[in-house]
């Protein structure tokens, strides 16, 4: 039994190691140092840090979150990035959920699965639970990043010499590594996963020759160890948690799953939720297991709730998040996607769908 449940963490493992580590996690890491390396903080402070309007930060995060094809691991590396580079906790968390739980390529792709009325309903569960966990976060934690950019800046304001948000060199760099990131799962949605490692290394080429040719060569350096830093610290935990994943899928049992997720009740959409709350869906994985589960009797409700929750967050997403943000935020972010994911899948099947 045990050494079943073994395999079954190590076969997690190595689908993830192999399907996701150079075409999704390399160019995540390389995206977040390049955030901390080359973008101007004091721009991040006055267009998303918490200083900036609330509505506006909002907007422009959950906004810019559709177009980043990413699950809930890839996106750490992404949010963390702008969060150390100035921005507020609350635009930090409506990314790290907004980007796996709603783009636009699992949209595209749950449309042609599920249909066209489950794809607005997905945006708009989305869009609500994102404001709620941005504005959550805010109110809990603003002080405290008020505190840090105060240490940080010496307990003054500092004006910086750079006015713009980043460089036009700067901003070419960065335009090429999220092209490295996002180009193979837009171009290559069927076929060999060789195809999506031809798509990415052309990608990551032109990024090595655009750095080579126009970037400075002490900020290469400094690009390269912040992105180090983010590698050592999220990588290993990503590991663990696909393992412990692996394990817990082999322990769940289907008939369990589709006796108690039957249904639009309070319950249903709390177990649909926890469900997906400790599995890892990769971008899109998500539509075809809900719709399998939906030809078996799951309902509307905990149907809805599983496409938000399953790719938002996993378990081992919620290891980088405590080790990068936090446990206290951690603790405060897991539970308030758990309760608002219920909440909206209870409310849309009985009231909506």
């Amino acid at each position: 039994m045990i050494i079943d449940l073994l395999y079954a963490g190590w076969l997690s493992l190595e689908d993830y190691i192999l399907a996701h580590t150079l075409t999704c996690l390399v160019p995540a890491f390389l995206l977040a140092g390049a955030m901390v390396t080359f973008v101007n903080r004091e721009a991040i402070l006055d267009h998303l840090g918490e200083r900036a309007n609330i509505f506006k930060a909002f907007a422009i995060a959950a906004a810019a979150s559709f177009l980043v094809a990413a699950c809930s691991c890839t996106v750490i590396p992404v949010a963390s990035g702008l969060y150390f580079a100035g921005a507020g906790i609350g635009v930090a968390f409506i990314i790290l959920w907004v980007a796996p739980a709603t783009n636009v390529l699992a949209l595209v792709y749950t449309g042609s699965i599920l249909g066209g009325e489950m794809v607005v309903l997905r945006i708009i569960g989305a869009l609500l639970v994102a404001f709620a966990v941005g504005y959550i976060m805010r109110s809990i934690f603003a002080k405290e990043r008020n505190q840090m950019h105060t240490m940080q800046d010496g307990g003054e304001t500092v004006k910086s010499e750079k006015p713009n948000i980043i460089s036009g060199k700067d901003l070419g760099l960065i335009g090429l590594i999220l092209l490295s990131l996002l180009a193979p799962n837009y171009l290559v949605q069927e076929g060999p996963y060789l195809q999506k490692i031809y798509v990415w290394a052309a990608g990551t080429l032109l990024v090595i020759g655009y750095a080579w040719k126009f970037i400075a060569r002490d900020l290469i350096e400094t690009w390269l160890r912040e992105t180090w830093w983010f590698v050592k610290v999220i990588f290993p935990l990503l590991l663990v948690g696909v393992f412990l994943v692996g394990i817990i899928g082999a322990i769940l049992p289907e008939q369990w799953v589709q006796d108690w997720l039957g249904g639009n009740s309070m319950l249903a959409s709390f177990l649909a939720t926890l469900i997906g709350a400790v599995s890892y869906f990769a971008t899109m994985t998500e539509a075809p297991f809900v719709d399998t589960l939906m030809g078996l009797g799951m309902g509307a409700g905990p149907a809805l709730t599983l496409l938000l929750v399953g790719p938002g967050i996993s378990l081992p997403n919620w290891l980088a998040i405590a080790r990068i943000f936090g446990i206290k935020k951690a603790l405060v972010y897991v539970p308030t996607i758990i309760i608002l994911g219920t909440l909206v899948g209870w409310f849309f099947g009985n009231f909506i769908m």
